[in-house]
């Protein structure tokens, strides 16, 4: 991205890009920004929108903004919960979770899960979801059986990528309904996030 000619031009590594940072899982982390370091971040990171430009939609001064959109990029740097692993230890991983998953067999699922694993659904209040995260291999493998169990004919699963690396998209008559993040650490699952905000999902179909 070029900055302006009134724009002092950010060091590469300091800019987060929709690529390498941004998908639909840190979205959450987006959301715990407050509006004005939200509507900075987005503006400037993700759009290319000059500081001063800004400024005049929100009512500060372009430094001001150049601050929140330098604390929002920090934050979400700092809190985002899907760190970088081998792609090819993430793939394994997946695969192992999407076959003890499809066996239906509590204790092989369990396996493959993390014993703190944390699952979260983002239904964004529009879709039923779970109000609060999932925590520990045990429940966390009850309640993925138990959404698996609901599944409905014609319902279709695929592998896709999120965030970068292997991750699944469940179809409900053709549609697209939910994004499924995984976080692999140590040769387990640590993290699951459901992503099945209406607003949040591209608008595919199968």
């Amino acid at each position: 991205m070029v900055a302006s000619a009134n724009e002092t031009a950010a060091d590469p590594a300091d800019k987060v890009t929709l690529a390498e940072e941004v998908g639909y899982a840190i979205l959450v982390v987006m959301e715990t920004l407050s509006p004005a370091e939200r509507t900075a971040f987005v503006l400037h990171d993700l759009f290319g929108v000059t500081f001063e430009e800004i400024a005049a939609i929100v009512g500060r001064s372009p430094a001001a903004v150049r601050q929140l959109a330098s604390r929002a990029r920090r934050h979400v740097r700092g809190q985002s919960p899907w760190p970088s692993t081998d792609t090819a230890e993430h793939r394994r991983v997946v695969e192992a979770f999407a076959s003890a998953a499809a066996s239906g067999d509590l204790a092989t699922l369990i396996l493959v899960l993390d014993p703190q694993v944390v699952l979260v659904s983002d239904g964004g209040g529009l879709v039923t979801s779970a109000r609060k995260p999932v925590l520990g291999a045990d429940r966390v493998a009850r309640f993925l059986l138990g959404v698996l169990a609901k599944e409905q004919p014609g319902d279709v699963i695929d592998s896709v990528v999120v965030n970068g690396a292997p991750g699944f998209a469940v179809y409900r008559q053709g549609e697209l309904v939910t994004i499924v993040s995984l976080t692999v650490a140590a040769g387990r699952v640590t993290r699951m996030d459901l992503v099945r905000a209406p607003g949040k999902l591209p608008r595919l179909v199968r």
